[in-house]
């Protein structure tokens, strides 16, 4: 009985991806019913990615700003300032969740993108033109790779600031005076460089995501379609 209790968690998990992967399989099939394809929608998670990414990045340089402007903030207008930086977390916390989601959905379309792309070499009768589009797989999957990596590691670095972002609005919060800033000014400045690491790291990625996207253009007659914004 105990086996049979432990088997049942397994079985569940495995229907569930064999029903995911169903369903992400009809998904692609009907969008490319309708004249979008794997490349165009891979290509729009990047940008959507990217988008969102300059926005995260756009708000952490806004609280870099509100941060620098604390050090020497009057007694009176405290509950002002940590008021707004307050907002300002709030905001990059939502915009880096928006990223996190952004990337997921790159490599969910992507990697059905090279499963087909994979499937696909066998259909050839030309060797020539086959092993041509197989060499443009191998560097799409290596720039692919490169980009994922880039975004993970920039989203590595997010979480981080983030917590220590809480931590300064936590405690603004709680000391609201100006002694307490005094005794913080050391934990801001330190803020301060995470913070421009972080909007380095971004820029970083977009760079990297820019060249992925050019790439699977330079390697198709096809021009990338322009899909729809969400």
């Amino acid at each position: 009985m105990a086996s049979e209790n432990n088997l049942s968690p397994l079985i569940l998990g495995l229907v569930s991806r064999f029903l995911v992967k169903k369903l992400k399989t009809v998904y692609y099939g009907a969008r490319e019913s309708i004249g979008e394809h794997k490349r165009d929608i891979v290509v729009y998670q990047v940008e959507q990615t990217c988008q969102s990414l300059q926005s995260t990045r756009d708000e952490f340089a806004d609280a870099l700003t509100r941060f620098n402007g604390l050090v020497n903030v009057q007694e009176a207008n405290l509950l002002h300032r940590y008021q707004q930086l307050n907002r300002q977390y709030q905001l990059c916390k939502a915009k880096s969740e928006a990223v996190s989601q952004r990337i997921k959905a790159i490599e969910e379309v992507s990697e059905a993108l090279f499963a087909e792309w994979e499937k696909e070499l066998d259909e050839y009768s030309n060797r020539t033109l086959r092993n041509s589009s197989k060499q443009q797989l191998k560097m799409a999957r290596q720039h692919y790779a490169r980009l994922i990596k880039t975004m993970r590691k920039a989203e590595t670095k997010i979480q981080p600031v983030l917590s220590a972002f809480k931590d300064q609005v936590l405690s603004l919060k709680h000391n609201l005076n100006a002694r307490a800033i005094a005794a913080l000014q050391h934990e801001f400045v330190e803020m301060s460089l995470d913070i421009s690491q972080l909007i380095l790291a971004m820029e970083q990625t977009i760079a990297e995501a820019n060249q992925f996207v050019a790439v699977l253009a330079d390697q198709s007659d096809r021009p990338i379609k322009a899909l729809p914004k969400s």
